[in-house]
């Protein structure tokens, strides 16, 4: 490989699949000098393994190595055995700066001691969209001022710790209702306005964020042709130039289809670094990567990239490496940190429309999704047997399950006096014959809490569905646990 080949898989980020690190990935990354890789949830068995997986990854890498994941909390985490933090709308309802800070170190220590320095957290993101199908409980609130407060005290909590954050998804995910995953959203709104809501969280962090990962959305008011991820006037003119922010620009993961699907992955990617990114998230297979490596290549060796532009986005990348080494070390928080993690669930437990505890050892049933799937952004849900056993500890349970809420008929139940939970254990906000004609006692939002607004009926939420957050609802059907948390968005009260 030529020279400008070993600039440009400097200015990526990979994935790879597998446990393991392959011999066609480690060759790509010797060959081509790429210090970027993310680790998503199929990298990772156990403790022990994901050590070795990335000792070998800053073996292969270089003391500049950048290993990152999504440890967000709630719904959106990669490490699933390591102590649970709650989502950042549940700290949202907290509202407690000095809990998101202990949240975000307890995160930061479980992600360093496996051997990462990068969390693409926290979520910036302004949720005020009720059909949002990708952000919801992982943005901290909608009001700007609270919201960035909470999220800066979890990124100071974080880099206390020695884990640089990642801000996103500039210049703001909350108001879309299409999953950039899937396709290109447009948020269209006059740029004062954008100002006072989107760009607020972004312009307070400011240079306290060590990196700050791009949006694939329009912004007619400052775009109309490309998204933020390859808008110039985006990156470069109003983040880098206006707002004078000297971190990491990387963008968000370029395999997405609101970008793969349109651009192709080299033209996508040096446009992205045009545009003023330093690191793009070539996140496709081995054949996409190499793709955007020469795609790179041939733009600095041609000049359309010019060197200088190249050298000053190393530099950068090279200090954020340098002031947040990647070392594995030994876990010892584990037992401490679990009760922080548990402590901001419970929290974090919110009650809707004065819920009623049923009497113990009373006859129950419980109505929940059959199946729980990912919806490759998240993990997936809770099993639906979890949710009976819990139940189980207080209560007789009859459990019913539904594989489609569109076509389960809730006037099927039994009429026989049990006290009817339903649990909501997916994102997906519920239709018209669920929002018409469920009728529980008490719903446990488990996921999104949006889904509260759907079912007439008294809820309890927890903004996820980890094993604390079932653990905060047990206690509170036992009378030990009030639900104190105030949902951070309008249109719960």
């Amino acid at each position: 490989m030529n020279q400008y080949h070993q600039l440009a898989g400097q200015l990526i980020m990979i994935r790879f699949p597998g446990t393991e690190l392959d011999a066609a990935t480690a060759a790509l990354i010797g060959e081509n000098r790429v210090r970027g890789v993310c680790l998503f949830r199929g990298n990772m068995s156990n403790q022990e393994q994901l050590a070795r997986l990335t000792f070998d990854l800053r073996a292969a890498m270089g003391p500049q190595a950048l290993i990152a994941l999504d440890q967000e909390g709630g719904a959106v985490v990669r490490s699933t055995w390591v102590p649970a933090p709650p989502a950042a709308m549940g700290l949202g309802a907290a509202d407690d700066v000095a809990l998101a800070r202990d949240i975000g170190a307890a995160v930061a220590r479980a992600v360093k001691a496996m051997g990462f320095n990068w969390n693409f957290a926290p979520v910036l993101d302004l949720n005020n969209n009720p059909h949002n199908p990708v952000i919801a409980e992982r943005s901290f609130g909608a009001e700007p001022q609270r919201a960035t407060e909470l999220a800066l005290a979890w990124m100071e909590g974080s880099t206390s710790e020695g884990v640089a954050c990642c801000v996103k998804h500039f210049p703001g995910h909350g108001d879309t209702h299409v999953d950039s995953h899937r396709d290109l959203p447009t948020v269209n709104k006059p740029l004062q306005e954008l100002e006072e809501f989107e760009f607020k969280p972004f312009r307070m962090v400011g240079n306290r964020a060590p990196a700050i990962m791009t949006a694939h959305i329009i912004y007619p008011a400052l775009d109309a042709e490309f998204p933020a991820t390859m808008s110039r006037r985006i990156l470069h003119d109003l983040l880098r130039t206006e707002w004078d922010y000297r971190g990491v620009i990387i963008t968000d993961g370029m395999d997405m289809h609101a970008i793969a699907g349109r651009y192709g992955a080299g033209p996508a990617a040096v446009r992205a670094l045009l545009a003023g990114a330093d690191m793009v998230m070539a996140l496709g297979t081995l054949d996409t990567q190499l793709e955007t490596i020469a795609a790179i290549a041939e733009a600095i060796e041609s000049g359309q990239l010019p060197m200088a532009e190249v050298n000053e986005r190393l530099a950068r990348l090279a200090t954020l490496a340098d002031a947040y080494p990647c070392q594995g070390r030994a876990y010892m928080e584990d037992a401490a940190d679990r009760l922080v993690m548990a402590h901001g669930w419970r929290r974090s437990l919110t009650a809707r429309g004065k819920p009623q505890r049923p009497a113990a050892g009373g006859k129950v049933r419980l109505v929940v999704r059959r199946d729980v799937v990912s919806d490759g952004v998240s993990e997936a849900g809770v099993p639906a047997a979890v949710v009976a056993s819990m139940l189980g500890r207080l209560y007789d349970v009859d459990m019913v399950t539904f594989t489609d809420a569109e076509t389960f008929d809730w006037s099927t139940l039994p009429d026989d006096g049990r006290f009817v939970f339903l649990a909501s254990t997916s994102r997906l906000r519920y239709g018209p014959n669920a929002r018409d004609s469920w009728k529980p006692d008490l719903h446990l939002a488990l996921w999104n809490p949006y889904q509260a607004l759907d079912i007439e009926a008294p809820a309890l939420i927890t903004y996820g569905f980890a094993a604390p957050a079932l653990d905060a609802v047990e206690a509170w059907l036992a009378g030990t646990l009030e639900a104190n948390g105030t949902v951070p968005v309008p249109g719960f009260a």
